[in-house]
């Protein structure tokens, strides 16, 4: 891991000194866990300030009001784990992290109790929860579906008012045109920051296209 790749990622972004040590710790707990538990692509371990921390930070910046958050498919908590680390420095912080499978959660479990995360963690399937969140103001979700999926699942929230926040890659234009095949929805396309080919997909209103 590059220490210059650390230190402009946290140049980039205003954060407490208090949150930094806990984004160390994520990243430590990240390297720990991955050598049992495969939680990330091996590869970006190398760039994980870049590839991860700062890829989800970014959204931050896209709901600066925002402190009810759902991340959908958390995984290794990317991007909601990072963003309630870095969250917390909003009065009120919440994000709820929806994960399925029960050895990730272990992992999701540990490293928001050890970094003081303002998370709750629940160990379900997308379908059997989603309804439970309508006081979201933002969900989220990152390399878990294509972009009309994460839509079925998001319904309940979005169509309430709750806004999307989807990072996508080269392939955001081709999901869309798939996605408005069943939806009529408010959207626009945000360059990603960390990656000139990537895009983040923010939903702002969504119904279904009348049969």
């Amino acid at each position: 891991m590059s220490t210059n790749q650390r230190a402009r990622v946290l140049g980039e972004h205003n954060v407490s000194r208090e949150t930094i040590a806990a984004l160390d710790l994520y990243v430590s707990q990240l390297t720990r866990w991955q050598t049992v538990k495969n939680l990330v692509g091996p590869a970006t371990l190398t760039e994980v300030w870049h590839r991860h921390i700062a890829d989800a930070l970014q959204l931050l910046a896209l709901a600066p009001a925002a402190t009810r958050w759902v991340d959908l498919g958390s995984g290794a908590g990317i991007p909601g784990l990072i963003l309630a680390i870095a969250g917390r420095d909003r009065p009120g912080f919440r994000m709820e992290l929806v994960e399925s499978n029960a050895r990730k959660c272990a992992f999701l479990t540990e490293t928001a109790r050890l970094t003081s995360a303002p998370v709750t963690v629940h160990n379900a399937r997308i379908e059997a929860v989603i309804a439970g969140f309508t006081e979201a103001e933002v969900v989220c979700a990152r390399a878990l579906a294509p972009l009309n999926q994460l839509l079925v699942w998001a319904e309940p929230l979005l169509t309430k008012g709750t806004v999307g926040l989807f990072p996508k890659g080269r392939d955001a234009a081709t999901e869309l045109t798939e996605a408005d095949r069943e939806w009529t929805f408010a959207r626009d396309l945000i360059p990603s920051r960390t990656d000139s080919q990537a895009r983040i997909v923010r939903v702002t209103s969504l119904s279904r296209v009348d049969p």
